[in-house]
């Protein structure tokens, strides 16, 4: 047991997400499932006895904050084991700190991939997890005109060039890309809107973040547009940013992850049931919160086996550890630090609820490096069996 743990007599981790900003309506989830984890461990005993003790930080979405308060959890706080980050750019002003202190951070949200840390965890989906899933249903039931519209920053921009990517390998077109500011505002998304008339896009591929997502899906539904015709399809928008917009604006529209509060598994069901029993039952429960929860009780599994918290100790444990998730069982790629994940794609419904539209049944291999990636650049381990491209449900 390290010196810090045993003077404190418990295991202090640092949780770095946003209760206010631009992206804090997603990043409570992440907070409050992280929360949920940590308390189910300590019910249950802890790790080696003793109790799991969150150092609790707000970064109010700011790249600039988030690198401040990860100096002072791994500098005064003496921590060095840290959850958080949503946006790629709080990532990446706070890995550096992280590496530095030769410390480890566990990322729980999808991002753009093309990125390796031994320092880093990455529980949220790589691109061969949802952008090749959700570009192969698009294309099969909508068509491969897409338009493209994200926040100005770096996931956006990046995820936008491997959609790009996937569609002119598939033989379709991208007929506009453009970018507005992070907290914009319905008036910011008047040339979107006016773009779409124009070209007629078949999907409109959306990276809009955070409380700018709301915005724009009413923007769109003021226009006339038919979501049954030319759907928003978003990896970024989920259960916490479509309670920010009625259901009426949401309807129709897409996304891809590997997990929707919507999910009949008994794990899922027992996930989202205490998650609204601690929140109440309008609480959204995104992919984001549910990778934020997992990754705590693999952390719990490493910190156990390994009988420390040096992320040195923790993990090599990691790689070799098996976690029943909500999702599904996950595992951490001891090549490249990602997670096997088990993508599906969703529509939402009439009340403003993902129900899902194709389940391909597999877990998927972390593949972040798809420099070149096609519609056929995903693969199983071997766990579950594929489904036709047309499963309703699962």
């Amino acid at each position: 047991m390290d010196d810090v743990t045993q003077a404190r007599r418990s295991w202090r981790v640092g949780v770095l997400f946003s209760q206010t900003g631009a992206t804090s309506g997603v990043e409570r989830t992440q907070l409050q499932a992280t929360l949920l984890a940590i308390d189910e461990i300590n019910a249950a005993g802890g790790v080696l006895d003793l109790p799991i003790e969150p150092v609790v930080y707000d970064p109010q979405s700011s790249p600039k904050s988030f690198r401040a308060l990860a100096e002072r959890l791994l500098g005064l706080d003496r921590v060095r084991l840290v959850f958080g980050c949503y946006m790629s750019s709080t990532r990446k002003a706070v890995l550096p700190v992280i590496e530095s202190h030769r410390a480890l951070l566990f990322y729980p949200t999808l991002y753009e991939g093309f990125e390796y840390s031994k320092h880093c965890i990455y529980t949220g989906a790589a691109p061969n997890q949802n952008s090749v899933q959700l570009a192969r249903f698009l294309f099969e039931h909508y068509g491969n005109r897409f338009m493209l519209v994200g926040s100005n920053y770096v996931y956006p921009y990046e995820s936008n060039r491997v959609m790009t990517d996937l569609v002119r390998q598939s033989g379709g077109k991208i007929v506009n890309e453009l970018y507005v500011p992070l907290n914009a505002r319905e008036e910011h998304f008047a040339r979107a809107v006016n773009e779409i008339r124009k070209t007629a896009p078949d999907v409109i591929f959306s990276t809009v973040v955070g409380e700018a997502t709301a915005a724009f899906y009413k923007a769109y539904r003021a226009a006339g547009f038919d979501p049954a015709r030319q759907p928003i399809a978003s990896l970024t928008t989920g259960e916490a940013e479509v309670a920010d917009m009625p259901a009426e604006v949401a309807e129709g529209h897409l996304t891809a992850a590997p997990f929707f509060e919507t999910l009949g598994t008994a794990a899922a069901r027992r996930f989202t049931a205490a998650y609204k029993a601690r929140h109440g039952e309008a609480a959204p429960v995104p992919a984001a919160a549910e990778a934020a929860y997992f990754q705590v009780h693999l952390a719990a599994a490493a910190i156990a086996r390994a009988g420390s918290a040096d992320p040195e100790r923790v993990l090599p444990e990691l790689a070799d550890i098996e976690f029943a998730a909500p999702q599904g069982r996950v595992r951490i790629d001891r090549d490249n630090n990602h997670t096997y994940l088990w993508p599906r794609v969703a529509r939402l419904d009439a009340r403003g609820k993902f129900q899902i539209v194709w389940n391909p049944g597999v877990r998927v291999r972390p593949d972040p490096y798809s420099v070149v990636p096609s519609l056929d650049d995903w693969s199983s381990d071997g766990i579950g069996s594929a489904l036709p491209l047309s499963s309703p449900a699962g």
